[in-house]
Formats: C-alpha cells, sequence, structure tokens
C-alpha cells in the first residue's frame, strides 16, 4: 500500500512464459499488494510459472485480443478492491521498478492516469533499441493525436499505465476495441473525461522476448490511432457523437 491506497498490479500476458519470472522479480512488493496475471491462451507455461510464483491467474479459454485481455485484468483489480492499478507487459520490455512512482503519483491524489513514456529523456529510444520505424511512427501519430485530441504527450503508446480506481469504473471499456486500437481508444475516453493525466520518463527493451506486433498489424493499428483521434474531435466539435466517449458518470466498473 502507499498512503492507504490498495496497489494491484495486472499482467495482460500471450506466451510470456520466458520473461514472467525475471518481471515478477522486479515488482516492489512491499508495495504492491496483489499481482495479477490473465493469459490470453498461451501456447507455453506461461500459466504454470505465474501459478508457481503465486500470481492469480485468470485464463481465457480463447485467444481474445490485447484489448479483451486488458478489460479482464481490470475488472479483475476492481474485484480484489484495488485503489490503483497498474498495468504492466510480463514480457519484459518495461522496467517493473517504477510501479512504486507510478502509484505514488496517484496514491497522493496529484493524477488520476499516469504513462511511462518512452520517448522522454535524451537517447532513451536508441539506448532501449526501439526499431527505426516504430520511433518514426510513434512521432508521427503522437503529433496527429496531440493536434486532434488537444493534449500534450510525449506518446500514446506505451503499454505500461497506471489508473485510479475511480477512473476506471467511470470508464466504459466495453464498448472499447478488443485488439491493440484499445489503448487509444481508452486515452480518448480518459481526456473526455477530465481526468489528471501525467507522464514518467521509462527506459524499455527490445530484443527477443519481448513481445511486438508485426508490421501488418502495426498498419492495422496506426490506422485505428488515426480513426480515434478524428472520432474525438467530431465528438468534442458536435459534428457527430460516439458513445464511447459520452460521460458515464454511475457506470459501476462491470466490464
Amino acid at each position: 500500500m502507499l498512503n492507504g491506497k490498495k496497489i494491484a498490479v495486472v499482467l495482460p500476458a500471450y506466451n510470456a512464459g520466458s520473461t514472467l519470472k525475471i518481471t515478477y522479480d522486479e515488482i516492489d512488493h512491499n508495495v504492491v499488494d496483489v499481482v495479477i496475471l490473465v493469459d490470453d491462451c498461451s501456447s507455453d507455461d506461461t500459466v504454470q510459472i505465474a501459478r508457481d510464483l503465486g500470481i492469480v491467474v485468470v485464463e481465457h479459454d480463447r485467444n481474445k485480443g490485447y484489448g479483451a485481455n486488458q478489460k479482464t485484468c481490470y475488472k479483475t483489480a476492481l474485484e480484489f478492491d484495488a485503489d490503483i492499478v497498474i498495468m504492466l507487459h510480463p514480457d519484459y520490455q518495461y522496467t517493473p521498478l517504477l510501479a512504486t512512482a507510478m502509484s505514488s503519483m496517484i496514491a497522493y491524489g496529484v493524477y488520476d492516469f499516469v504513462l511511462a513514456s518512452r520517448i522522454i529523456g535524451p537517447g532513451a529510444v536508441k539506448q532501449g533499441g526501439m526499431p527505426v520505424w516504430k520511433y518514426f511512427a510513434n512521432r508521427f501519430l503522437t503529433a496527429f493525436e496531440n493536434l486532434l485530441i488537444g493534449y500534450k504527450l510525449s506518446e500514446y503508446h506505451s503499454g505500461y499505465r497506471a489508473f485510479s480506481s475511480k477512473l476506471l469504473k467511470s470508464l466504459r471499456l466495453d464498448l472499447l476495441s478488443d485488439d491493440f486500437v484499445f489503448d487509444n481508444q481508452m486515452i480518448a475516453q480518459i481526456v473526455c473525461g477530465n481526468f489528471a493525466v501525467g507522464e514518467i520518463s521509462c527506459p524499455t527493451r527490445y530484443d527477443e522476448g519481448s513481445s511486438s506486433i508485426n508490421f501488418r498489424r502495426s498498419v492495422k493499428y496506426g490506422f485505428g490511432v488515426l480513426n480515434t483521434a478524428i472520432q474525438f474531435r467530431l465528438h468534442k466539435s458536435n459534428i457527430k457523437r460516439y458513445e464511447y466517449l459520452e460521460d458515464n458518470e454511475e457506470f459501476d466498473g462491470t466490464l
């Protein structure tokens, strides 16, 4: 706990057996109260390793997609009465050591939502080994989103995030994609809800153990990001309304 807030780390997993233990070992278990892994029908030993480590495991009966995995992650964390939820990929691309710092930014009421940015800091991307084409795609998409969404984030595409339970309970995640564009749609909802958003610099690793979508799916994701930004601008301008961007103060967190 931090400042009396219960903290959960959720791990959306798919074939993460080779990196799960090192990820888990670097989580500060003096601060984090519960670790939850949602397995999206892995074909390796991810589930067994998680159980051996004492992680709470939820298994999908079929591969439902990255967005659907996160929906189960957040639903389960709220069932454990978490006040703060950290979403961390178990492929060890992002350092688990930042979970405490990200939690504190929410626990003391500074932010409702925190993104760990791979872009902040000189040479951060080069040192982490991000492919050049991914870097330039990230920069283009982020600039487009900042322009249409009217926010100033260093990036919208980090998979390392922290949320207050109040924020999660207010979002209509059931209306979002089950695919990778879920991440961007979620940020659009958060900005529409006028929640306080913060960023923290995060070193990353790109190696054989780090999961990554292929080029074809990256292109699909890119078009999804552009579409989300356009929908946001149309919605805020009252040109066309989108249900997933509407206020939902009474939402009870059921996903």
